[in-house]
């Protein structure tokens, strides 16, 4: 079904509208899913065309894309993506700042601690002297990485579970908006035995202190980039500062694709957006950004790798990690994240005169306004 923007506009329209609790009927379900694959099919076009203008353009064994040195796409993208997936180490459960595009915005005071002493790993609840009874029960992952929210509020607990790791000989990396970074702390973490950190730089609004930890740590870790969702925001301080980022010797940045939650979806109130295989839902211009991002690092041959961290990416790392689990053949985690479709989110993106879809038919009788009784 080739809907009409016009058609869809209505209905989406009608939608918004509808109680939270009233389930839609399978042809309107159906009016739902053609929207979405309409809007979807010109994104990709759109999408597309960008892609063409990166001659250099490469692939990771078609898991996602990226431009520029092959030997400095970072190992903990690999991991994620070709070996056993992102093992996740949670520990804090604080953050020193509060950006917009966080999946946890607003959100912050209420994150459950994990636990005094404790780690989280796998959904599991460890003392450091379990460790070694982990290790000694499971294959070992290719990679595990420390999130959750932000480590370096107390950044001197990481340490001695990281030496863990490394005598285990574990890929470890970790993320970190930098702001409370210095010399003496990123010195511990390399002689701790971290192989790789990842700076969310827009998290600090690119700041030369966030940036001047980028250079200091590439002296005591072997894989330092920049891991940030593409926002406009982002791309603009990054131009501001291209050169004395590229400066500080790292080796990659990921351009995550944002995606949005019920945390931070009004943060972006508006803004054109699509939802991409009926998963995660992204404003258009993020994507788009990150594609203009990379042509131009191809073009300047930045001597980095550019991640095109995109909603095709995390597809398929669930993907991956689904498929190393031993799930059925398809199995994957990447679902929406709304209870409900937030129908109003994509009226913006309907109602410009500017975004079109590629073809439209009529509506087939039955789905019209005032035809659907069943």
């Amino acid at each position: 079904m080739k809907i009409s923007k016009k058609d869809a506009l209505q209905w989406f329209e009608f939608f918004s509208m509808l109680p939270e609790d009233e389930e839609l009927m399978i042809k309107q379900q159906e009016i739902v899913f053609a929207t979405f694959a309409q809007i979807e099919e010109a994104i990709d076009h759109r999408n597309d065309q960008l892609m063409a203008e990166i001659p250099s353009l490469k692939s990771l064994e078609s898991r996602t894309l990226f431009v520029g040195n092959d030997e400095k796409f970072p190992r903990g993208c690999k991991s994620c993506l070709l070996g056993t997936g992102l093992s996740a180490i949670r520990k804090t459960n604080k953050c020193n700042i509060e950006c917009k595009f966080c999946y946890n915005y607003g959100d912050l005071d209420n994150i459950p601690p994990v636990g005094e002493g404790m780690w989280e790993i796998g959904g599991t609840k460890f003392y450091e002297k379990d460790i070694d009874l982990l290790l000694s029960t499971y294959k070992k992952p290719t990679g595990i990485c420390y999130v959750y929210l932000e480590p370096f509020i107390e950044i001197e607990k990481y340490y001695s579970i990281i030496r863990r790791f490394k005598a285990a000989k574990i890929y470890q990396h970790l993320y970190t908006n930098g702001i409370l970074a210095n010399e003496e702390n990123l010195k511990a973490l390399g002689e701790a035995g971290l192989d790789e950190i990842r700076f969310n730089l827009g998290a600090a609004n690119c700041s030369d202190k966030v940036i001047e930890s980028i250079r200091i740590a590439k002296k005591y870790i072997k894989s330092v980039g920049i891991e940030t969702p593409m926002t406009p925001e982002f791309f603009d301080g990054f131009m501001k500062k291209k050169q004395m980022i590229l400066d500080t010797g790292l080796d990659f940045i990921n351009c995550a694709e944002l995606h949005l939650n019920e945390n931070n979806i009004d943060n972006y109130e508006g803004e054109n957006m699509y939802i991409a295989r009926h998963g995660y839902i992204s404003p258009i211009w993020s994507r788009e950004l990150t594609l203009k991002f990379m042509k131009m690092a191809d073009e300047e041959k930045w001597d980095i790798a550019v991640h095109d961290c995109s909603n095709q990416t995390k597809f398929a790392r669930n993907l991956n990690l689904s498929s190393k689990e031993g799930k059925w053949f398809g199995a994957s985690s990447y679902v929406s994240e709304f209870m409900r479709t937030p129908f109003e989110a994509f009226l913006p993106i309907l109602r410009d005169d500017s975004f079109q879809f590629i073809t439209e038919e009529e509506l087939p009788a039955g789905y019209k306004a005032g035809e659907m009784f069943f």
